[in-house]
This record gives C-alpha cells, sequence and structure tokens, in this order.
C-alpha cells in the first residue's frame, strides 16, 4: 500500500509525464558504459528515455527493466517503447525496497535522484546488491544533505517530489552502501553544496560493483 507522501509523488509525476519538463538531477546513464547483450535496470525510469537508451545500447540480446510508480510514467514509457518498436524492454511498477527480479542477474543498476524518495534507502541498497551478479555494477546520481533534513520538511509531499527532502547526510549514505555490501564507492561526479528548505545539500553520482565470489585458496 502507497503511503501519502508515495501517493502524493505517483499524482504529481503522472501530471508531469504528459509534460517535456527535466525530471533528472544527474546523468548516470553518461557513465553507466553498457554493452552488448547486458541486463540493465533502471530505478525511476520515468518516461522511459534512459531505458529506451540503455535497449539500443545492449542490443537484441539484452534486456532493460525500468522501475517506476508513476502510473503515468509507466504508461507514457510503455507507449513510447511500443511506437518504436523496443521489445528487449519491461517497464514494472514496484517499490524500489522490492524489486521483482531475481537474484545475481543484472549487470547494471542506473537511477536518477530516485533513491533518496524511498522510505527505507537501507533496503533498497540491498536490493541492488540482491539483484546485481557478481562483478555487475551500480551507477546512480542522487541527492546528499549536509546536515539532516529538518522534520517539517521530511513528509511534506511536495518536498519529496522535489527530490531532496528524503535526502540523508552522506555519512548515513556511506554507511548504508558499506552495510549494503559495496566498498570502495567512486565519486563520479560532485556538485557544490546548494541551498533547499533550510539545510543545504549536494548531487553527486557514484559508482560501486558488487564483488565477485571469492575462490577457495585452501590447500589439501
Amino acid at each position: 500500500m502507497e503511503s501519502q507522501v508515495q501517493n502524493a509523488i505517483n499524482l504529481r509525476y503522472s501530471e508531469l509525464a504528459q509534460t517535456s519538463c527535466c525530471l533528472s538531477c544527474g546523468g548516470a546513464i553518461n557513465h553507466s558504459g553498457a554493452s552488448e547483450g547486458e541486463v540493465c535496470v533502471d530505478l525511476g525510469s520515468g518516461r522511459g528515455t534512459d531505458v529506451l537508451r540503455l535497449a539500443e545500447s545492449v542490443g537484441p540480446h539484452g534486456f532493460v527493466y525500468g522501475i517506476d510508480i508513476s502510473d503515468g510514467m509507466l504508461g507514457k514509457a510503455r507507449k513510447r517503447a511500443e511506437q518504436m518498436g523496443v521489445a528487449n524492454v519491461s517497464f514494472e511498477k514496484a517499490n524500489l525496497e522490492e524489486l521483482p527480479i531475481e537474484s545475481g542477474t543484472v549487470n547494471l543498476v542506473i537511477s536518477n535522484c530516485t533513491i533518496n524518495h524511498a522510505d527505507d534507502k537501507l533496503k533498497v541498497w540491498k536490493e541492488i546488491h540482491r539483484i546485481l551478479a557478481p562483478g555487475g555494477r551500480f551507477v546512480v546520481s542522487d541527492i546528499y544533505s549536509l546536515l539532516p533534513v529538518p522534520e517539517k520538511y521530511r513528509d511534506d509531499p511536495e518536498a519529496v517530489a522535489e527530490c531532496w527532502a528524503g535526502s540523508v547526510t552522506r555519512d548515513v549514505y556511506s554507511s548504508q552502501l558499506s552495510e549494503a555490501g559495496f566498498s570502495d564507492v567512486q565519486i563520479l561526479e560532485e556538485s557544490e553544496p546548494y541551498p533547499k528548505g533550510q539545510i543545504e545539500v549536494v548531487s553527486w553520482t557514484i559508482l560501486g560493483v558488487k564483488a565477485s565470489k571469492k575462490k577457495c585458496s585452501c590447500q589439501k
């Protein structure tokens, strides 16, 4: 069941699906390096623009999932894929905390300014780690805050939909990445702090890789 805030986000983005408004805070796809035959996932896929770009990159032997919570965005994305004759994609409605994708089957996860919307961000990162195959990677553009977001903004639908009210501090963000199983995360891009409400936030794009399974070096 959707929370009040999630419902407000669904309604807002369903309306924006019919406009030309730019909805992204970053360009994760520009750093993704998707290649032929890969399986990819776009979390918060919106109108499907990045999914369709990835579908071209991975070719007919690859596949791309678009995950979104907005009915309007999903409808727009599916219609675009059908009109363009793109068959190697699937757009699914789901919360980021419960991805409808089998474990260890994905080579690449991208996301633009979406994870900050999630109620349980640690669970999202654990889901990303779960679906990635060993050696698989994520490229995520998101926002972190310099100070904890004041409570009055946390459940404000407008502030949440503007992609900052759900942000956490950099220390919390890094801790969640580590707890989910990602180490040696690289910062690809990072903005200067800018004001939102009573705090400042930073936009960044990060890359992480799921560790490959270690081979046993035991001697008999």
